[in-house]
């Protein structure tokens, strides 16, 4: 995994859950419910993880988005989530062994994805190139031209 997003889900019916899992399970991400001791035990098994256990206040059953592909997907799709159910809440998550508060989370769905983020380096890297091949271009054309009016003038 290289993302987990905590959240709070108690006030959300059966369907609603039912719907983040399928919106998660297409940008290749799980939800697991854990009960709050489970998960605190877990931190404190994992040595990379052991401070955040303090740091994670959770009052009831937590809901974790894990993301193992995209760092930003799970949190892309529960902040969406969040804006459409207000009874759900996202507490917090994990990058790189750091907790992320929850207004952390919210910043890291505000990131373009993986996909954007290639596709934009790919556009930068071949604007100039293509910048660059049109003045080649325009100076062959303009030859062109030249050599066009040399031969209709001497034709004539």
């Amino acid at each position: 995994m290289k993302t987990v997003v905590f959240s709070d889900f108690t006030h959300l019916t059966v369907s609603d859950m039912q719907d983040l899992r399928k919106r998660l399970k297409q940008s290749k991400a799980d939800l697991m419910v854990a009960k709050k001791t489970l998960f605190h035990l877990a931190l404190g098994k994992n040595k990379d993880l052991a401070g955040l256990s303090e740091e994670v206040k959770v009052t009831g059953p937590l809901a974790l988005a894990f993301g193992y592909e995209d760092e930003s997907a799970p949190a892309k799709i529960l902040a969406k989530f969040q804006k459409e159910h207000k009874d759900f809440k996202i507490l917090g998550g994990i990058l790189d062994y750091r907790f992320l508060r929850a207004e952390q989370v919210l910043a890291l769905a505000k990131l373009p994805g993986r996909e954007e983020m290639r596709a934009q380096a790919a556009r930068t890297i071949a604007a100039p190139l293509a910048g660059f091949v049109n003045v080649l271009a325009g100076n062959i054309r303009n030859l062109i031209y030249v050599l066009k009016n040399i031969s209709e003038k001497s034709a004539a």
